[in-house]
């Protein structure tokens, strides 16, 4: 009986799907179960090293430089200035929570590439406090992670370090800074900062 069954289904079925289909069709087989995506074949990316960290957090020390150094020559430090901030800020691809060091009142918190220009540079009518951080002739930047706590973390794509920035004034004077980078690995494959959280340092004096 099950043997008589079996002969009569399998053409039937085929009847069905041939009164189905137009004049000439075919059937697609979905293939998901036999098949790999393309994002399941691409290799992980390898993780973020200390030394790409380290070697952004000094890009950064450098840039800074760079922009006082074209402000006392007489060139753009705005060009340069807005190219350090497209070089190292994750503005163009993400969101930036950047507390710079100075800022203060309603503005303290600079979510878009204009206030970060406009914080290291300054001349923008919108942000009237900004004076130019990075205008105040620095002539040096080195940067110290924080050695007892081995400075830098590696999630993934996200490196985060804490630490201090020094920077040298045109008086030869160091200043130190409080700072806190989160660098997120972008789709270029760089790392570009989407936290930067500075403070000078509390003396309860």
């Amino acid at each position: 009986m099950a043997d008589t069954l079996r002969s009569v289904r399998t053409p039937l079925v085929m009847v069905t799907l041939a009164a189905l289909l137009p004049a000439g069709g075919c059937v697609t087989v979905n293939k998901t179960e036999t098949a790999r995506s393309p994002a399941a074949s691409r290799p992980a990316a390898a993780p973020i090293t200390e030394q790409q960290v380290n070697a952004a957090q000094q890009a950064w020390c450098d840039g800074l430089v760079r922009v006082a150094q074209a402000h006392a020559r007489g060139g753009d430090a705005r060009a340069e200035a807005a190219a350090m901030i497209d070089a190292l800020y994750d503005y163009a691809d993400g969101k930036v929570f950047f507390k710079p060091t100075l800022a203060f009142g309603p503005r303290t918190f600079r979510p878009t590439r204009e206030g970060a220009l406009a914080y290291f540079v300054g001349g923008d009518p919108a942000f009237p406090e900004d004076s130019g951080f990075a205008l105040k002739g620095w002539t040096k930047a080195r940067y110290d992670n924080n050695a007892a706590e081995n400075g830098i973390q590696v999630h993934g794509d996200i490196a985060i370090t804490m630490g201090n920035v020094y920077l040298t004034g045109p008086d030869g004077r160091e200043v130190m800074v409080d700072k806190t980078f989160v660098f997120r690995r972008c789709k270029d494959g760089n790392l570009r900062l989407c936290v930067h959280k500075s403070a000078l340092p509390f003396s309860p004096n």
